[in-house]
């Protein structure tokens, strides 16, 4: 009944709303279209291939323009609403300017008749109109990256691209990061999608670099966001086209490390828009090298085991997508998005591992080794549909949109490990899991003056994700099914939410984002397996309040001041309730999850400094967060078969407190030379529960860093250089730290054709072919540690190609009081046997 609770409180807000302050006014962003014909005015014959320019009234810039066909007709799409004039140019004729010619939001499209042109001597010079956005832009409630700006970028995938963010870092597995908290939501267009949620590292695999226009990143969303997310949201916007016509662009890469292409098309006409976008990736197959140690200690006896091996990898990638937008009239206007994606990898690892006991006492000891190889089939896809539908009232900036999307995603992880001589038992395991995830929800905005504007909304998601563990035996004619160790999980998660924002623009050059959010939560697993019968089904519903605030002064016309006060909730995944143990990638290394986990929660203060200076850029940030019920992932010491290993849970285990500062710019030292800086850096400082302190090795507050620095040049007849480098610290955990990440790379282009084509070389590590990853992790009665060397070092080419009729291009506007769409989503779709993170 919560839910519909909050559902009502919803409605009951618009309602009233609307009954106390009404939705009377104009404004919209319905386009249209400027038709006629021309003729010459002694002949009455048809003008054939002149250039039609549009104006407004009283500019001298050009917005858009058409050719005329052979019979003299022209048609301006994509026109708002206002008064224009048309310039007509032709050779042979004086330029001739007709008007002024009025759309409205009833009546969009405007025919102008027959238009007579007199001969006369002047010749055409055709304009081109762009619009071009800086690299970073700072926003009240984000900061936005245009990736299509970044030329190194070309030919990677979109964890190569996070990399360069502001504030973001991406590690070697493909965990993401906001200041280094990994507890991040991302959403593709504004959309959290089943795909993310199944497998987030993967899925950012198989997205392009091309594909992406920009990424928001947002640290303390207000409350129409979804509250999941303790870090912040990452939003990645994919390439779309709103110019008339037909238009597109063919791009990609080959190189020593993988190869990609992307293809796009875009048709928009009159009311009617289409964007088509497909990609994908494909790596050569990589050789990784491994070492692993472990070292127990119980009473007299040391048992310490050590294992290297190399693992060969080949994974792929592609996503597809097609959007189409039609404008019934001024104010109401549907959207629909079909998103399709496929991925996954396969790996050949063999290790060589060996035993040895040691007894205090008498000293004796005694060593044995063994052989593992390890064959694992993982693969990932789905789909993602959403239909938006809009209705803009006659209010400036009022409106609701009502939006709706079905999420499926199956995961397939597959995996056999046999060991010679048999020192441990011989496995394999097939896991099929599939996840249902659908959403409805309502956002209504309204301008109630021009020093108030108010946000609703409320939504609700339902999630349905369920998984198959087949386990095998060795047998003498190979595996055999068995189903004593077989098992089934079902989840199912609903959230429910309502939330209210209010924005108001103070004297003095104030501006206040307050706003509360409410979510109600409910989740009820269900596993059955016939060997582990003392499992059984678990409930969990809990609500969460979240209130944002953000206050900001306009210093100058140049210079912003924010002070925001954020509270965020981290909801345990899929894979964190599971509660079946986990051995696939390491006999030695089991892990399970804990169906009676609570939700992280966090809460995070920020004071925020941006400026411009000419066409430089400095932002700097100061940031408080407390987080309370932190998941942490701990290991204890088990006996597995004839060996000693790990088992590790999950578990709400400390609080941490973290005081970070953050420092990004864009400087322009001179005219073709660009600099940039990221520097982010902060505390890790965890107090433990009771129940958790004796687990407790990192006994000091430890200093986290991320930095990224990069130089890109300009230079004559349209070559463009790039240098960047990075570098991420080692992130720690209460029982240890995990490796540290520096990256180092260089890109070269050469435009052609008015930029409309390019050619481009990139490399990545030159000086290193293998980068080297160490982790360790300590615990009263055994330490491990583990070193991780990934090829890395690569060099490829790159290319891109823009095609289109049309040569009058517009920058994108975007209307007053349009809404972001908001993130949700739980992380991690595994098999009830212990699918992969």
């Amino acid at each position: 009944m919560k839910r519909f609770y909050i559902f009502f409180a919803f409605l009951f807000s618009v309602i009233t709303a609307n009954a106390q302050f009404g939705v009377g006014g104009g404004g919209s962003s319905i386009v249209g279209k400027i038709s006629g014909s021309l003729v010459d005015s002694i002949s009455q014959k048809p003008l054939d291939y002149a250039s039609v320019g549009l104006y407004r009234v009283g500019s001298k810039n050009p917005l858009s323009g058409s050719i005329t066909d052979a019979k003299g007709n022209f048609r301006i799409d994509g026109v708002h609403p206002g008064n224009y004039n048309l310039v007509i140019t032709f050779i042979g004729y004086p330029t001739k300017t007709v008007g002024p010619f009025t759309t409205t939001d009833s009546k969009p499209d405007k025919n102008t008749g027959v238009i007579s042109v007199s001969p006369g001597a002047k010749t055409l010079k055709e304009v081109t109109v762009t619009g071009q956005a800086n690299l970073i832009e700072n926003h009240i409630d984000k900061i936005v990256y245009n990736a299509e700006k970044d030329l190194t970028s070309t030919g990677g995938n979109a964890s190569d691209v996070l990399q360069k963010v502001p504030m973001v870092s991406v590690d070697l597995n493909g965990n993401v990061a906001i200041r280094g908290d990994q507890n991040v939501k991302v959403l593709i267009n504004g959309k959290p999608s089943g795909a993310t949620s199944a497998s987030l590292s993967d899925v950012l695999k198989t997205i392009p670099a091309d594909q992406i226009k920009s990424i928001e990143v947002i640290t303390s969303p207000s409350a129409k966001y979804d509250a999941e997310g303790s870090a912040g949201i990452i939003n990645i916007i994919t390439k779309q086209t709103n110019i008339s016509g037909i238009s597109g662009s063919v791009s990609g890469g080959f190189g020593t490390r993988q190869n990609n292409g992307n293809f796009n098309l875009n048709y928009n006409k009159n009311r009617f828009s289409l964007s088509i976008n497909s990609g994908g990736n494909l790596t050569w197959p990589q050789t990784s090298i491994t070492d692993f140690n472990q070292d127990f200690h119980f009473g007299s006896t040391h048992i310490a085991q050590a294992s290297d091996g190399t693992s060969l990898v080949k994974r792929y990638g592609t996503i597809s997508s097609a959007t189409a937008t039609y404008d019934f009239n001024a104010f109401n206007n549907v959207t629909s998005t079909f998103r399709y994606n496929k991925g996954g990898f396969n790996s050949d690892a063999t290790t060589q591992s060996s035993k040895t006991n040691y007894n205090y006492l008498t000293n004796p000891d005694s060593t044995y080794s063994y052989q593992s190889n390890m064959l694992q089939h993982f693969s990932l896809g789905g789909f993602d549909w959403t239909l938006d539908y809009t209705h803009k009232f006659k209010k400036e900036g009022a409106n609701i949109i009502l939006s709706g999307e079905w999420s499926h995603s199956s995961i397939v992880t597959d995996f056999t490990d046999t060991f010679t001589p048999e020192k441990l038992t011989d496995s394999k395991q097939n896991i099929n899991g599939k996840n249902d995830e659908y959403t409805v929800q309502a956002d209504y905005t309204l301008p109630i003056n021009k020093a108030l504007k108010l946000e609703a909304g409320g939504k609700e998601v339902i999630r349905r994700l369920s998984s198959v563990s087949q386990a095998f035996d060795p047998g003498s004619n190979g595996f055999v099914y068995d189903p004593i160790n077989s098992s089934t999980y079902g989840y199912n998660q609903n959230v429910t939410a309502g939330y209210s924002v209010f924005t108001f623009t103070l004297p003095k050059s104030f501006t206040i984002l307050a706003g509360e959010r409410v979510e109600n939560t409910s989740i009820h697993g269900n596993p059955a397996s016939l060997g582990e019968t003392f499992l059984t089904p678990f409930n969990s519903d809990y609500q969460i309040y979240i209130t944002s605030l953000t206050v900001q002064k306009q210093l100058t016309a140049t210079q912003t001041l924010k002070l925001s006060y954020s509270k965020r909730i981290t909801r345990p995944s899929y894979t964190f309730l599971n509660p079946y143990i986990s051995q696939s990638g390491n006999a030695l290394a089991e892990s399970q999850g804990n169906p009676s986990l609570s939700p992280e929660v966090s809460q995070t203060i920020e004071l925020n400094y941006n400026t411009f200076i000419k066409s430089s850029l400095i932002n700097a940030s100061i940031y408080y967060r407390h987080i309370t019920g932190v998941i942490e992932n701990i290991a204890t010491p088990i006996p597995i078969d004839n060996a000693v290993g790990t088992l590790s849970q999950y578990h709400n285990a400390d609080v941490n407190n973290s005081l970070g500062f953050n420092f990004f710019t864009s400087i322009n030292p001179i005219k073709i030379l660009t600099l940039r800086t990221n520097i982010n850096v902060y505390t890790y400082e965890p107090t433990p529960y009771e129940a958790y302190v004796s687990y407790f090795s990192n006994t000091s507050t430890k200093i986290q860093y991320n930095i990224f620095l990069s130089a890109s040049v300009t230079l004559p007849k349209d070559w463009v250089a790039e240098l960047f480098a990075l570098e991420n610290s080692p992130r720690y955990t209460l029982q240890g730290q995990s490796p540290s990440f520096s990256l180092l790379g260089l890109g070269v282009k050469k435009q052609f054709m008015n930029k409309k084509a390019s050619l481009g070389i990139n490399t990545l590590e030159p000086f290193n072919k293998y980068k080297n990853f160490d982790s360790n992790t300590s615990s009263p009665g055994f330490s491990q540690t583990s070193h991780f060397a990934f090829p890395f070092r690569s060099v490829g080419l790159t290319f891109s190609y823009s095609f289109g009729k049309l040569k009058f291009t517009a920058p994108a506007t975007r209307k007053k009081g349009d809404v972001d769409e908001e993130k949700q989503g739980d992380q991690g779709i595994g098999g009830a046997g212990g699918g992969g993170r």
